[in-house]
């Protein structure tokens, strides 16, 4: 299993990969039998998405302690992360060749410069390069990605002013192709991120694109889907 670095747009404080703490508030809602999604919700920022329940939760304990090994803060943002492994951990997070979906969400404030400097090609761009000024920039850094192939490029545009985009894109690391998928958004005033990406390799991704599709088009700004 290979690791992987994330990339974050720059100027963005502490990397937004790992953009860090907040409340968290899980909903479980009752249906007759078992329910097939478990909810997911920071109410404080009105952000929401729901994940297959065979999908477990990493524990907030243990993605403290990923955020502060990777050198970042616990400081003004929330996130959460699901493996479809089951045997979940947060190495899985920064790894690549996943047999199963892995789920890493997060909503953090910006400063007046990451406000000032965000943009839709940013936003492409905070995980993973994939515009091509980011490939190029990457590549000169020795980046080991190869390979790439866009799947997705969607211009999101919903309630109150909410905008940003989804990227669906493949890598070859090490001769496996991996596939991800990323939902970035920010407010009217471009003052709050939020972001939610799934990866796993390419078959996998193919096995649970109806599961990772709906885990996708569950983020939601604003209110409950």
């Amino acid at each position: 299993m290979t690791k992987r670095a994330f990339r974050s747009s720059r100027g963005l404080t502490g990397g937004l990969a790992f953009l860090l703490m907040g409340a968290l508030a899980m909903v479980a809602l009752s249906a007759c039998g078992a329910p097939a999604y478990t909810y997911v919700a920071d109410s404080a920022a009105s952000t929401y998405y729901k994940v297959p329940t065979q999908w477990h939760q990493i524990s907030q304990k243990d993605l403290n302690a990923a955020i502060t090994a990777a050198g970042g803060s616990s400081t003004g943002a929330w996130f959460t992360a699901f493996d479809g492994n089951s045997a979940p951990s947060t190495n899985d997070g920064g790894s690549l060749g996943l047999a199963q979906p892995y789920v890493f969400a997060q909503v953090g404030q910006m400063s007046s410069t990451e406000s000032a400097e965000i943009s839709y090609d940013a936003m492409r761009d905070i995980w993973l390069p994939v515009t091509s000024t980011g490939q190029q920039e990457a590549a000169s850094e020795g980046f080991p990605g190869t390979n790439f192939t866009q799947l997705r490029d969607q211009t999101i545009t919903a309630a109150q002013g909410v905008h940003g985009v989804r990227e669906t894109f493949q890598y070859t690391f090490s001769g496996v192709t991996d596939t991800f998928d990323e939902e970035v958004l920010t407010n009217a005033d471009q003052t709050i991120l939020y972001s939610l990406e799934v990866h796993c390799t390419k078959a996998c991704y193919t096995q649970n694109q109806n599961s990772i599709n709906t885990v996708m088009s569950s983020f939601t700004v604003g209110s409950p889907t």
